[in-house]
């Protein structure tokens, strides 16, 4: 059994799972092929198992029989609740009531059909959301659900069915199910209820028969379905295992992990482990071993290690890529770790000394792999690979400062030797020069510690061995010696080396750490696409030293440039086309790849949870290792998290075109509710005033006549002003308002106001405080209006025969304008909504359709001003606003206008 300790942050995420469980509900999904295989009946029957001992409190949310018999008989006996009636466009609709199964709490309640959309009008939009509700107050749940209504299988079953299906459940509510039952039905049978009527009625079977339920399409959603359900018992497995701690492998299904490294016979071995795992109905998984000498791997490796590992994804292998010291030790534990029944490794083809001194891999696996089956096959070198689209690299050439710097080194240990001991402390002597090695070793390479540790065991021999000066050694016993220093020197050499290279690994793992971290904190921070973008790009720039083009879909459905460097694409070139292709078949293509590769850029798909979002270009500098896998690996990562933050900005503007959708449909409203009825009362007193006027049959004096002629001449004023004010408000918001300004008088301005109101301030007294000097910048017209809008606010929400105030004066650059009035008042806390579209806080006379104001605010912000409005301690409101103020060497001017 088990042989290792469970592994800690496995069994952490174990018991935060069970943490979590135990909070919700359970969910149980009764999981189909198609309609009609009995996920309804079979659902009912789980409840009558889980009321028979009258511990469950069961009850039956929805449930849609749809005319079977067999299903509305299993009802019998179960209690019911009460379904909501939503009435849409004239049609009742019967959904769940969530809020009642909420204050009901059972203990288990049944809602059938996860997949279906809720009717507008409803709290969620979809029924998988209320019973996501339903699981956090703590509530079990048993639902069913089609294969065809998984959101990651929607586009294979639209590819085999050719009918689209709208409604789907995300992956990640099947996944965190409790339970999945799958409930099969061969193809026959099913076919045959279709003919019986038992799973629609005859007419739409007859439909179906011709269009979904073919024997073919039925065939492949019952294999979807059988495949889904068994990834999932596979998925149990493993965290099962790794949850107990069981490092032995289950034999439950086939599965084949083939050693991928750089050499040329990886082809011929990921070919054969392709084959074993067709003839075996196998998946298969290729694994490398990254260990710290990898750091060391020539140009020419790493290409082959690429090739090998595309080779592997082009036969439909898992590649993988896993870090550690030891390469047979780390394909174990991984073979272990995902239940792996055969490992294929190669068959050794260099020398047994380099096992000996090594060790050998293959020994090692065999060894350790006890339950697994491991496979070894012989490899042929294929034809030297030739690195496409690259010119030829030069030779590689040995640097020979580190190997002066040995010698150096070396000579240096010895000449203090000397001076140091002469030739008679020959313990201190040994030390002194393995020292020498050390440093050299730290200083310089594996390389030339070898030789330093060769060019000491030479120097002792010669300058401290008798007979001195030469090579001959008279003691047998300095041979052991010699021995001891030399094998002290490599030991020493090689794990300085292995260090190194530890270090080396360490820090190209921190970098990939780094960049990951940073592009993930400044991706998520960004606000907008732009942003978002141009922080995107400048992490890939810094790491993997190329230049970035992205395409997003544009509004009409094509594949624009959203972003790109200078010298990325030319307008019409090879590179636009391979941005398309890889946008439409949502795989990677150009350089380094089997598509395209002569390309100068490598293109990869933008893919999110709910699909494709973009296509990210990178054209390579001459410091790329685009080749490299672990580069690849990690262009992946950021891919993926790229994608994901482009996906939730497109969800954040989808939130606010919902919201503005929202907004405009309650403005709407308003605006119906407000126009319907202002408009409607002056128009139906002008109807009857003049119907009275025509009728012949009804006497009239001229005194009645005059009165009738007096309302309907009003009420005509009245409707003006409505559609004036309709007509101003849909100038400001569409931006028709042009404002021409010029030096005017504010004396004037108020005149021509009062001019135009005398009809409605007829009774009252009208104080002005204006100097006569006082110039403004603005638009006559417009300011005129905003003070005809205000004076007639005022009239509207006063009394009858009470004064009203005009004022003007200078502040600085700016003319302050108020019109004050002794009405109710406004309180501060509605001082600002009083400028909204068809607010009002009081009633006036005469009503309106609250754009007054607002049309006020919008001309007075045309012009740079402000508006405001206060209380006054003595009664009523003073509105003011500000208009830029003109010089008084405009008088003039605006005298010889007048004149």
């Amino acid at each position: 059994m088990a042989d290792r300790r469970p592994d800690p942050d496995e069994l952490l995420s174990h018991v935060k799972d069970v943490e979590e469980q135990a909070r919700r509900g359970k969910l149980t999904i009764f999981f189909g092929a198609a309609p009609g295989v009995g996920k309804t009946y079979a659902m009912l029957e789980a409840a009558r198992v889980e009321t028979g001992d009258g511990v469950r409190d069961v009850l039956v949310g929805i449930v849609e029989t749809h005319g079977r018999y067999d299903t509305a008989s299993a009802l019998i006996g179960l209690e019911l609740l009460p379904r909501r009636t939503i009435v849409h466009q004239g049609i009742k609709l019967e959904e769940l009531d969530l809020d009642a199964a909420l204050e009901r709490r059972p203990h288990v309640i049944l809602v059938d059909e996860l997949a279906h959309t809720n009717a507008p009008g409803s709290r969620h939009t979809k029924r998988w959301q209320d019973v996501e509700e339903l699981l956090d107050a703590g509530i079990d749940v048993f639902t069913t659900l089609n294969v065809q209504h998984l959101e990651s299988l929607n586009d294979v079953v639209a590819q085999i069915t050719g009918v689209v299906v709208r409604e789907t459940v995300p992956d990640a509510v099947f996944e965190r199910a409790y339970d999945v039952r799958l409930i099969d039905l061969p193809v026959g049978e099913l076919l045959q209820r279709l003919l019986e009527g038992k799973v629609y009625v005859p007419e739409r079977a007859a439909r179906a028969m011709e269009n979904f339920f073919k024997e073919g399409n039925l065939i492949a959603l019952r294999q979807l379905a059988l495949r889904r359900t068994s990834d999932r018992v596979d998925a149990k497995i493993r965290n099962y295992r790794a949850a107990h701690g069981i490092d032995a492998p289950w034999h439950t299904g086939e599965r084949i992990l083939v050693c991928i490294s750089p050499s040329p016979h990886s082809v011929r071995l990921v070919r054969a482990a392709k084959r074993m795992a067709s003839s075996l109905q196998a998946s298969l998984i290729g694994l490398y071993v990254e260990t710290p000498a990898a750091i060391r791997m020539t140009p020419a490796a790493r290409e082959r290690l690429a090739t090998n590992v595309r080779l592997l994804e082009s036969l439909g292998g898992e590649p993988v890529t896993v870090r550690g010291e030891n390469a047979a030790i780390e394909t174990v534990r991984y073979a272990r770790k995902r239940n792996v029944t055969k490992i294929v490794v190669g068959k050794p083809t260099h020398s047994r000394w380099r096992d000996v001194v090594r060790g050998s891999f293959l020994d090692d696996v065999v060894r350790r792999s006890r339950e697994v089956d491991v496979y070894v096959i012989s490899g042929e070198a294929e034809e030297p690979t030739v690195v496409r689209g690259k010119d030829e690299r030069p030779p590689r050439t040995v640097a020979v400062a580190p190997y002066a710097a040995g010698v150096v080194v070396v000579a240096a240990a010895t000449l203090v030797s000397w001076l140091m001991f002469g030739q008679k402390e020959l313990a201190d002597i040994v030390m002194v020069m393995l020292s020498g090695i050390v440093v050299v070793a730290m200083r310089f390479g594996y390389g030339p510690s070898l030789v330093a540790t060769v060019l000491t065991c030479l120097a002792f021999d010669f300058f401290f061995i008798p007979p001195y000066l030469t090579f001959v050694v008279s003691d047998l016993r300095h041979i052991a010696t010699f021995a001891v220093m030399f094998v002290v020197g490599v030991v020493v050499s090689h794990l300085t080396q292995r260090i190194r290279d530890q270090a080396n690994s360490a820090r190209q793992r921190e970098r990939r750490t780094a960049s990951l971290y940073a592009v993930t904190r400044e991706v998520g921070l960004a606000q907008s696409r732009d942003a978002l973008l141009d922080a995107a790009a400048r992490h890939l720039r810094e790491v993997f030293h190329a230049n970035i083009a992205v395409h997003l879909p544009a509004s009409d459905g094509s594949l624009a440039m959203a972003l790109a460097d200078e010298g990325t694409f030319a307008p019409g070139g090879q590179d636009v086309g391979i941005a398309l292709w890889v946008w439409t078949n949502q795989k990677r293509a150009g350089r380094g790849t089997d598509t395209l590769p002569s390309a100068g850029a490598l293109v990869v798909p933008l893919t999110g949870s709910r699909g494709r979002v973009g296509v990210l270009s990178l054209f390579p500098s001459a410091g790329a290792r685009l080749d490299d896998a672990d580069e690849r690996q990690l262009l992946e990562t950021f891919a993926g998290i790229i994608a994901s933050a482009l996906e939730r900005t497109s969800l954040a503007d989808e939130a606010r075109d919902a919201r503005l959708r929202v907004e405009t449909e309650q403005l709407r409203n308003a605006l119906l509710s407000s126009v319907s009825h202002d408009f409607r009362t002056p128009l139906g007193v002008v109807t009857g005033a003049t119907s009275a006027l025509l009728d012949e049959e009804t006497p009239v004096d001229d005194s009645t006549r005059r009165e009738l002629l007096q309302t309907a001449h009003e009420e005509a004023l009245r409707l003006s002003r409505l559609v004036r004010d309709l007509l101003d408000m849909t100038r400001l918001e569409a931006g028709a308002l042009k404002v021409k300004t010029g030096p005017l008088s504010i004396e004037e301005l108020v005149g021509s106001a009062l001019a135009r109101t005398s009809d409605r301030l007829a009774g009252r007294d009208v104080r002005t405080n204006v100097p006569e000097d006082l110039l403004a910048f603005c638009d006559s017209a417009l300011v005129e209006q905003v003070l005809i809008n205000l004076l007639e606010n005022a009239t509207k929400y006063s009394p009858p025969g009470s004064p009203i105030e005009i004022a003007a004066k200078a502040e600085g650059d700016v003319v302050t304008i108020e019109v004050s009035d002794r009405g109710p008042g406004i309180e501060a806390a509605y001082a600002e909504r009083v400028f909204e579209k068809f607010y009002r806080v009081h009633e006036g006379e005469g009503g309106g359709v609250g754009l007054g104001l607002t049309i006020c605010r919008g001309i007075v912000e045309a012009h740079g001003g402000t508006i405001g409005v206060r209380s006054r301690s003595a009664g009523g409101a003073t509105f003011h606003f500000t208009l830029p103020r003109a010089p008084a060497s405009s008088l003039g001017e605006v005298q010889g206008k007048a004149s």
